[in-house]
């Protein structure tokens, strides 16, 4: 730790902290008896707190962002001097760093090839949300104005992401929502027992067609699109079973529904390819992103789009409403796409999209491990370096384990230096998911010592 606080300076901002910041997903009360953690520094897959404690961060930042690992110099001396040449200027105009990194983003993403800046996964989600609800009165008399999502999915912090939000617990108390959100079923094969006929063989293709009995029974004449994750992230880390996204995309086509795939978590690198739609053949119509856009080197998000759906933005020039009226103010920030180009080049660069599947597939390996060691857990899965290790009393009935002792594995896991997640206030009485994002540098000494906290945590919470 190169930090240089003093124990005087440090509880001077320990007290400031105490007083003035309202942290995110915290309950405050036990900060009136002891100190809020604050995350002093950073570097490769390690950080360290205003004790000077060491933590391996095994989530990459908490909640899936920092790519490329803490401390990358080359990213900030970007940022520092694109802001010094043009800090900002509203998303009206086009900027020097925008166009270069929509350039290369645009190549990562064939069949696509329209970007459009702004400053969270939320805000991105709302931009697509709006596209198809203007679109439905554009060309549809307003009628095909409905967005369908999926349970257990998760798509952003503000009222119509929410609306659009499959994790109760997350939308608890925060209604009434956007009209016009229609839930489709989850497709979590582990818990098929749990749908009303749900088959044994060929899950995947019933799980879509669950999507299309919903269509049906809104009326498809309705329905204008369809938002999903390409693996549910806070939902529990699933991974979609085989059949499932090609099915989907048949059902889309058929029914003329825009597929709106939200890549915030998976996308630029976390599942071993570049976007995690990209494993399953598909193609969207509109992809967001923002997380890993950057690494958290600067605020950045986008929405992507194909041509078809561009074109129907400028198809009647004469019509002053027939353009998408809508900004981001925070979308004209160049930091942004300044340091997501240094982000892109050092994925390429350090090869870490082959590193994520090397090492990915290693951590499935070392957590399939633990669950023959640890009958509590009742099923491992994830892509790349985004997985999950689902908690159970009892392997038979898959009883979800007590979220209380799920936390108390992670807070065991912190107490050992290293830091990594669990569904958090998502699903009423199944947030057992514990969940692990490491850096796409992590090696497998790192691997290793993550697995072998669990390990111990595992043995300590649950004998």
């Amino acid at each position: 730790m190169d930090g240089n606080f003093n124990e005087n300076d440090i509880s001077r901002v320990v007290e400031a902290d105490r007083a003035h910041i309202w942290h995110h997903l915290s309950q405050h009360k036990p900060y009136e008896t002891t100190d809020p953690r604050i995350i002093v520094e950073g570097k490769g897959m390690k950080v360290w707190d205003q004790k000077g404690k060491e933590h391996l961060d095994a989530v990459s930042g908490g909640v899936w962002t920092v790519n490329v690992g803490y401390g990358r110099e080359r990213i900030a001396n970007a940022v520092r001097d694109q802001l010094v040449k043009l800090n900002y200027f509203a998303g009206s105009a086009g900027s020097i760093p925008g166009a270069m990194f929509a350039e290369r983003l645009i190549e990562k993403m064939p069949g696509l090839s329209r970007v459009y800046y702004c400053n969270s996964g939320s805000e991105a989600n709302e931009k697509a949300f709006k596209m198809v609800r203007q679109i439905a009165h554009k060309r549809y008399g307003g009628k095909k104005h409905k967005v369908l999502y999926r349970e257990r999915d998760y798509h952003g912090t503000t009222i119509s992401a929410l609306s659009a939000g499959g994790q109760d617990e997350r939308n608890a108390q925060y209604g009434p929502f956007t009209p016009g959100f229609v839930r489709v079923p989850h497709c979590l094969e582990y818990r098929a027992f749990e749908q009303e006929g749900a088959p044994q063989e060929n899950y995947g293709v019933w799980a879509a067609d669950q999507i299309e009995k919903v269509i049906l029974a809104e009326g498809p004449d309705t329905v204008g699109g369809l938002c999903l994750e390409p693996v549910t992230a806070g939902g529990g880390v699933i991974t979609p079973p085989d059949g499932y996204w090609e099915r989907v995309q048949e059902i889309c086509h058929k029914y003329d529904i825009l597929l709106h795939i939200d890549e915030v978590v998976c996308g630029v690198g976390r599942t071993g390819t570049w976007f995690g739609y990209q494993h399953y053949g598909i193609q969207p119509d509109m992809v967001t992103m923002a997380k890993g856009v950057a690494s958290g080197y600067a605020a950045i998000a986008c929405l992507v789009t194909n041509e078809k759906v561009f074109d129907m933005f400028k198809d009647d020039a004469s019509d002053p409403l027939n353009y998408f009226r809508d900004i981001s103010t925070f979308g004209g920030c160049t930091a942004g796409p300044a340091a997501a180009l240094e982000n892109l080049s050092i994925i390429e660069e350090e090869g870490l999209l082959d590193n994520t599947t090397e090492q990915g597939a290693y951590m499935l390996d070392c957590l399939g491990g633990l669950m023959d060691k640890h009958k509590i857990i009742g099923q491992v899965r994830g892509k790349g370096l985004f997985l999950g290790a689902e908690l159970v009393e009892d392997r038979d009935t898959r009883k979800p384990v007590d979220e209380r002792l799920a936390q108390a594995v992670v807070a065991d896991c912190m107490q050992q230096g290293v830091i990594i997640g669990v569904t958090n206030r998502s699903l009423p009485g199944k947030n057992n998911t514990l969940c692990f994002s490491p850096a796409l540098i992590a090696s497998k000494d790192d691997i290793d010592h993550i697995c072998d906290a669990v390990d111990g945590a595992l043995s300590r919470v649950f004998g």
